[in-house]
C-alpha cells in the first residue's frame, strides 16, 4: 500500500471510530474501504483487521461513557463475556455459512428500525416511568448480548445499532445510557471475534494497530458528543447511520 492507501484507511476508521461510540455501525465504514483498498484481502483478513480497531474504538468509548453514565457492571460484565463467546462462535461459522442470505433479513430489519424511531419519537429521548424489574433487564441484556453478540461474528456491521434499539425499546433505557450499555456489550463481542481471527492468522497486526489508534480518537470524541448533547442527537444520527445502512446493504445485494 501507499501512502495515500494509508491515508484513507486511518481516516475511515477515524469516522468509523464516531459513528460506532454514538449508535454503532462503524463497521460499515471500515469493511468498505478495506476492501475497496486491498482488492487482494481476504474476507476473513478484512473482518479480523477490523476487529483490531474496533476493540480499541469500542474500549475506549467504554471508558468515556463510564465516567459520565451510570453503569449496571454486575449485569453488563457477565454480559459481555456472552457476547464474546458468541461472536466467536460466529466468527468461526463465516465460512461454512452464505451470507448473503442474511443480507436481505437485516435490511428488513433496518427499515423496521427506521420506521419504528420516526413514528415512535418518544421512544430512547426519555428514561421509561415505570423501570424494568431486574429480572426483565437481565433477561433482555442476555438475550441481547447472545443473539446480537452472534450476528457480529458472523456479519457485523449494525451490532451497535441494534444493541441501542433493543435497550430503549424493551428496557425503556434513552438513547445516551442504552449507547453506553451497547458499548460494553459490543466491547466483548468484538474481543471474542479478534481472538478467533488472531488465532487463525486473519489479522494485519500492524495495518490494525494504526486503525487501532484512529478508531480510539473517533471514539473519544463520538462518545462525548453523545454525552454532551443528549438524547435528541444520538436520535437523530441513529436514522441517519440506519438509512446509510440500508442503501449499503442495498447495493451490495442488488448491484
Amino acid at each position: 500500500m501507499d501512502f495515500s492507501d494509508w491515508t484513507v484507511l486511518l481516516a475511515a476508521a477515524g469516522a468509523a471510530g464516531w459513528v460506532d461510540a454514538v449508535v454503532g455501525g462503524g463497521g460499515l465504514i471500515i469493511l468498505p474501504t478495506l476492501l475497496l483498498t486491498m482488492p487482494g484481502i481476504a474476507p476473513q483478513t478484512a473482518l479480523g483487521t477490523n476487529k483490531m480497531a474496533a476493540v480499541a474504538g469500542t474500549g475506549a468509548a467504554v471508558i468515556t461513557f463510564a465516567r459520565k453514565v451510570p453503569m449496571r457492571w454486575p449485569i453488563l460484565l457477565p454480559a459481555a463475556v456472552l457476547a464474546a463467546v458468541t461472536a466467536a462462535a460466529g466468527a468461526a461459522a463465516v465460512s461454512l455459512i452464505d451470507r448473503d442470505l442474511f443480507i436481505p433479513i437485516v435490511m428488513a430489519v433496518l427499515v423496521a428500525v427506521a420506521v419504528f424511531v420516526t413514528l415512535r419519537p418518544s421512544i430512547g429521548v426519555t428514561m421509561a416511568t415505570h423501570p424494568p424489574t431486574r429480572r426483565r433487564t437481565i433477561l433482555v441484556i442476555a438475550l441481547a448480548a447472545g443473539l446480537i453478540g452472534l450476528y457480529d461474528g458472523l456479519i457485523g456491521p449494525g451490532t451497535g445499532t441494534f444493541l441501542i434499539i433493543t435497550f430503549a425499546t424493551l428496557l425503556g433505557t434513552e438513547f445516551v445510557r442504552a449507547a453506553a450499555m451497547a458499548k460494553v456489550i459490543n466491547c466483548g463481542s468484538n474481543v471474542g471475534a479478534l481472538l478467533y481471527f488472531g488465532f487463525t492468522g486473519h489479522i494485519l497486526f500492524a495495518l490494525g494497530a494504526a486503525m487501532a489508534v484512529a478508531n480510539i480518537a473517533g471514539a473519544v470524541v463520538g462518545s462525548r458528543m453523545a454525552v454532551r448533547r443528549g438524547a435528541e442527537f444520538v436520535r437523530v444520527v441513529l436514522l441517519v447511520v440506519v438509512v446509510a445502512m440500508v442503501i449499503r446493504l442495498g447495493w451490495q445485494q442488488f448491484r
